[in-house]
């Protein structure tokens, strides 16, 4: 199984680099993992999804779909694009620690 070192931590992962125990994840992990997908800073609207995204799976075991996502989080798809341009819920499901969302390519 991979492991990645983030935050001075050996952590779990697939082959895509999700997490395989979102349990283990940090903010301060997630800030490294932003950086590496191209995300210089995480803003306040970052954020907002980022911990939507972790309540969702703890709530539902899943992540949200990018439709869902912009349903629900109170950010519109049009800006999660701004915020995520290689992929809304694949990217920011990634930052967040959390497995990749179902039907995400």
């Amino acid at each position: 199984m991979p492991t990645a070192t983030l935050d001075g931590v050996d952590v779990a992962v697939n082959e895509e680099g999700f997490f395989e125990n979102p349990e283990e994840w940090t903010e301060a992990m997630a800030a490294e993992i932003a950086k590496a997908e191209g995300i210089d800073k995480l803003t306040d609207r970052h954020w907002q999804v980022i911990l939507f995204m972790r309540n969702e799976f703890k709530t539902k075991g899943a992540g949200p779909s990018v439709r869902a996502l912009g349903k629900s989080s109170g950010v519109s798809v049009k800006e999660l694009y701004e915020l995520f341009p290689k992929g809304p819920a694949k990217t920011a499901a990634k930052i967040a620690g959390i497995p990749k969302p179902r039907g995400c390519v």
